[in-house]
């Protein structure tokens, strides 16, 4: 063989070196993309260590509509706080969960109710979500197994499908949830929500995605219920800051009666 050849022999045994690298990596890429890390990316988007919203939430029946408005407080998935601020009959009213339990204060009677397990999955103001949902009672990175299903695309960004199906031991209102997380920036866009004979219930979307300081995320939040397609309840963030200094005594009954 000529110097030539031997030039072109080196020339193709190097490029398929480098492709070869090249599948190598890329499947070591792949591998460290789990649905644990999907998840948990995707819920410290949306929460982050801790934050401070503010928000609207407008009910939507076939014949009426209401808005309720209201100011939150959490840290990781262990604190949150609700404030109503609007209309005049329900502002004041303040709902804490620490851990996995939950209390609600009425000013106008002074009271003080401890919301027990039973009460988790119902309505929350009359909204289509529930008082888990509003919390967030459940930790979907803890108290659940995760799996990716398939991809898809959504509103043109390229998506992961992943399955979360409760822990044995996890005490959660859904019998399973179907996200769909965006493979840029980590955005959960849709979430399916199904109860324990996996007959599905709800349906949440995400939207309106936009920069709100040190992040990109949805600020737009619509749940329907499947059986009911003629209603929904549409969450709108005007405000959030994340990493704000919250400690823990904040979210305490005492501070129920004061916080504004």
């Amino acid at each position: 063989m000529n110097n030539q050849g031997k030039t072109k022999t080196t020339i193709v045994v190097f490029s398929l070196f480098l492709v070869i690298i090249g599948l190598f990596n890329s499947s070591v890429i792949a591998q460290k993309i789990t649905a644990n890390i999907i998840i948990a990316k995707a819920n410290e988007l949306m929460q982050g260590n801790s934050s401070y919203s503010e928000m609207s939430m407008i009910i939507e029946r076939p014949k009426w509509k209401r808005e309720i408005r209201l100011k939150g407080w959490s840290k990781g998935t262990e604190y949150s706080l609700i404030y109503i601020t609007y209309p005049a009959k329900e502002k004041g009213q303040v709902f804490l969960k620490r851990g996995k339990e939950m209390w609600n204060y009425i000013p106008t009677i002074e009271r003080m109710v401890k919301l027990p397990p039973s009460m988790m999955m119902q309505s929350w103001m009359g909204s289509d979500m529930t008082n888990d949902d509003l919390v967030k009672g459940a930790s979907i990175v803890d108290d659940y197994d995760h799996s990716i299903i398939k991809e898809e695309t959504i509103d043109g960004y390229d998506c992961y499908v992943l399955q979360l199906v409760p822990k044995d031991e996890a005490a959660v209102v859904w019998g399973k949830i179907v996200s769909w997380v965006s493979k840029k920036g980590f955005m959960t866009l849709r979430n399916e929500y199904y109860d324990e004979d996996e007959i599905l219930v709800n349906v949440e979307t995400l939207s309106n995605i936009r920069n709100v300081g040190d992040r990109i995320m949805p600020t737009h939040l619509e749940i329907v219920p499947v059986e009911k397609p003629n209603q929904k309840t549409i969450l709108e963030f005007q405000k959030i800051e994340f990493e704000v200094p919250l400690h823990d005594d904040f979210f305490s009954i005492q501070k129920m009666k004061t916080v504004r």
